[in-house]
């Protein structure tokens, strides 16, 4: 018998019954998407309260913010230039990003990925299923307008996850839980007439905007070949009409106009956006290294290429309200105000790296604008929350909510909304209601959001029933010389906080190479809310004569309204240069003009855009105030603003208060189980995540030593070595006392005068 004659005998074993591995987890609150909306808001649902699911398709967290993507944290605040002065978004954003300064000064993506994830995972509440796609969504049976529960697989356990929850939050940036059970969303731009924008792009520019993908490069020290792939783009000068702006040093987000996708669907296109852009990106590459345009590229290797876009755009869900431009240019008060934004309107052209066009267009508005509540949740789906980017908006409004600062403000509004629907058995859209509403915004003020136009009004706090005092209080008077001088290249303007009177009059001093004239401008703001200098109240021209420390008095026949700030505004001038301190108060600050503005695309008013004239430092005008100013006081510390505004908003010793306190008594014992503080972290300095470097760790005006004490000295609580804003001082509950002295025993800079923003006190 031959092998071919032998009988083929198949054994096939009984295949076993397939056994999924299923986890069903409970929560109050599911969030899909953990990006820097998505982080923010579980950690802050979770320190009020509530349980949490968090589940996020990546390996890490931050969305665009994390290793994968390496795009720096964006918000109202930023270094491209606004006039949005402290402005960086509060609360828990806030503390990741001062964090993050404290630990990872050089932004090292890699080491903000460990400062996000610690973050969450400290809280107890949260449960955290990374590289877990949400896939389905059931709603409640007999009730297809509520959310019952989602399903997501992860690919690394090979689990099921079932979350079952009252409340959810869509924090995807593409809305994957909206689009699954069927919330009303938007995408691409709106015509012109919808919404009377007249920003909104034509045909030509394009409704939607691009992914971008990208790379860094690392210097070998020694000759580096690179062989490109056989995919990267061939003939970058002829495919790329802006390749005359790439060159050898640029690299990661300075690329970022390295944009693709915005002629296709941003969310089923995905894969074939990210393949076009790994052409590109390795293809400029090839040209950087071998077209002899770039001989400064010799020893440099390609280090790191991004393995997923930053997508910038998809789908827009909408609430009860649509953001809309004329809510970004002309500031309206929304009575449900919850979170505010103020980066520009950044629209970039659909073509991206293609195109002929800038790669961005920005229209900023004069200060930073509120977002409504009524923009976080679903119009149709009744426990369906949203943060991040696919907020309720107008695709024009979208390109400026679109950043993660602002995405993670939403984020923290949505989870106090969440603790209030909870607390009260109600559905999302419920809280707008007036006393839910007011709950909801003091709910965010104390816990660091600000609201621009709001101020904390907690009946709680039975700091605002005591008497303060303080051992010092810094008027300004007299800032001393003391840090060589500015010189006029441009117009430059010292931002001043003056109260209801006579304007005072002030004494600079001045360094000048030949003699000349000088122009002196006071200027202030057209609404109190915004530092933006669009209201002349004087001008002098003075004719100065060569030589070294001229003083310069200026007076200006002024009368001021109300608490704001003025700009005395010195203009161009080479020959002069203006003598600096370097004492760094609070709420004090200089500015240098930047650039002109419209309010509008076509036509509108001109105005100014001014920003700060030494990033971080922030000397001041060396000077002297006849009569002094007074807007440092400690009943600034309860009046419920936490940052500078209209003034500076803070207590601030006198520089030479050797052991600067603040003292609260109360007519009576009274019990005290827990006592907030606020420090000054500079909210005017804009933190980028990663990418940029900062030349400190610590905010050079927030309280490094303090101590907290009763009448008879007993220490309550110390620090010895802070950085953050916010300090929360825990006493035993039974502690009673009729006085607190907080006393700040050293400054994270001794340049910086002692200050603090705030103090609340609660039984």
């Amino acid at each position: 018998m031959t092998l071919s004659d032998t009988p083929l005998l198949i054994r096939v074993a009984a295949e076993p019954a397939r056994q999924e591995k299923v986890q069903r987890i409970d929560v109050d609150l599911v969030i899909v998407g953990a990006g820097m909306a998505g982080v923010c808001c579980a950690i802050t649902a979770a320190r009020a309260g509530l349980t949490v699911a968090l589940a996020q398709d990546r390996p890490v967290p931050g969305g665009n913010a994390s290793s994968e993507v390496r795009l720096w944290v964006l918000g109202a605040t930023c270094h491209m230039g606004s006039n949005n002065r402290w402005a960086r978004e509060g609360g828990v954003i806030d503390e990741i990003l001062v964090e993050n300064l404290y630990r990872n000064p050089e932004g090292n993506p890699l080491i903000f990925d460990t400062i996000v994830l610690e973050k969450i995972i400290e809280e107890p509440n949260i449960t955290l299923l990374l590289n877990t796609s949400v896939f389905e969504a059931a709603k409640t049976p007999g009730d297809p307008d509520t959310l019952a529960s989602v399903r997501g697989f992860c690919s690394q356990n090979s689990t099921f996850y079932e979350l079952f929850a009252p409340l959810f939050c869509d924090a995807s940036g593409d809305g994957i839980l909206g689009f699954l059970c069927g919330a009303a969303f938007r995408m691409g731009a709106e015509a012109k007439e919808e919404f009377d924008e007249p920003y909104a792009p034509g045909k030509e520019f394009g409704g939607l905007l691009g992914d971008s993908i990208y790379f860094y490069s690392k210097d070998a020290h020694r000759p580096v070949k690179f062989v490109p792939p056989s995919f990267a783009m061939k003939n970058v000068p002829e495919r790329i009409p802006r390749y005359r702006q790439f060159n050898a040093q640029s690299q990661g987000c300075r690329l970022w106009w390295i944009e693709y996708g915005g002629r296709l669907d941003t969310v089923h296109q995905a894969e074939q956006i990210k393949w076009e852009l790994w052409k590109i990106v390795y293809g400029v590459w090839d040209y950087i290294k071998n077209s002899g345009q770039f001989p400064d590229a010799e020893n440099l290797t390609l280090e790191w290429v991004g393995h997923i876009p930053g997508k910038r755009e998809s789908r827009r869900f909408e609430g009860d309200y649509i953001l809309t431009q004329k809510d970004i240019v002309h500031r309206p008060n929304h009575d449900d105000a919850v979170a505010f934004g103020g980066w520009s309107i950044d629209l970039h052209p659909a073509d991206g790296v293609y195109s002929k066009l800038a790669g961005s267009h920005h229209l900023h508005s004069k200060g930073p604008y509120q977002i409504p509540y009524r923009c976080l949740y679903s119009r149709n789906v009744r426990n369906l929350f949203f943060a991040g980017r696919l907020i309720s908006a107008s695709h024009v409004a979208f390109g400026t909510i679109r950043v993660m600062g602002t995405g993670a403000h939403c984020g923290q509004a949505v989870a106090l909304a969440a603790a209030i629907c909870k607390r009260e058995k109600c559905r999302p859209a419920d809280v707008v209601e007036p006393a839910r509403m007011r709950a909801l915004q003091r709910d965010l003020m104390c816990s660091g959001q600000h609201l621009p136009g709001r101020r904390l009004e907690d009946p709680r706090d039975i700091a605002r029933q005591a008497k303060i005092t303080a051992s010092s209080e810094f008027v300004l008077g007299h800032l001393p010389d003391n840090a060589g001088a500015h010189k006029l290249d441009r117009d430059a303007a010292q931002l001043i906080p003056v109260l209801p009177g006579a304007m005072p009059r002030v004494t600079l001093w001045l360094d000048v190479t030949e003699a000349t004239e000088l122009r002196i401008e006071l200027r202030t703001t057209s609404r109190v809310d915004h530092h933006t200098p669009d209201v002349t109240l004087g001008s002098v021209t003075r004719r100065v004569a060569p030589g070294e420390r001229i003083p310069l008095e200026v007076a200006f026949d002024v009368t001021i309204d109300q608490p704001r700030y003025v700009f005395l505004l010195l203009l161009k001038n080479p020959a002069v240069s203006v003598r600096c301190t370097e004492r760094r108060i609070t709420g004090l600050l200089t500015l240098v003009h930047s650039r002109d503005e419209k309010t509008s695309p076509v036509g509108g008013e001109d105005y100014e855009i001014w920003v700060p004239a030494r990033r971080p430092n922030g000397h001041n005008f060396a000077m002297e105030v006849a009569g002094a100013i007074s807007a440092w006081a400690p009943e600034n510390l309860c009046n419920g603003v936490q940052r500078p505004t209209s003034g500076p908003n803070a207590w601030t010793a006198d520089p030479d208060d050797a052991r600067p306190s603040i003292t609260l008594v109360w007519p009576a014992l009274r019990r005290i189980s827990r006592v907030e503080l606020f420090f000054d972290v500079d909210y005017d300095h804009a933190m980028e995540s990663c990418l940029m470097g900062h030349p400190e760790r610590t905010v050079p005006f927030c309280a490094k030593a303090y101590r907290l004490t009763d009448r008879g000295g007993r220490l309550l609580a110390e620090r010895a070595d802070n950085h953050q804003a916010r300090q929360t001082l825990n006493l035993d509950p039974s502690f009673q006392t009729d006085q607190l002295r907080l006393e700040i025993l050293e400054m994270n800079s001794a340049v910086c005068c002692a200050a603090v923003m705030e103090i609340r006190c609660y039984e």
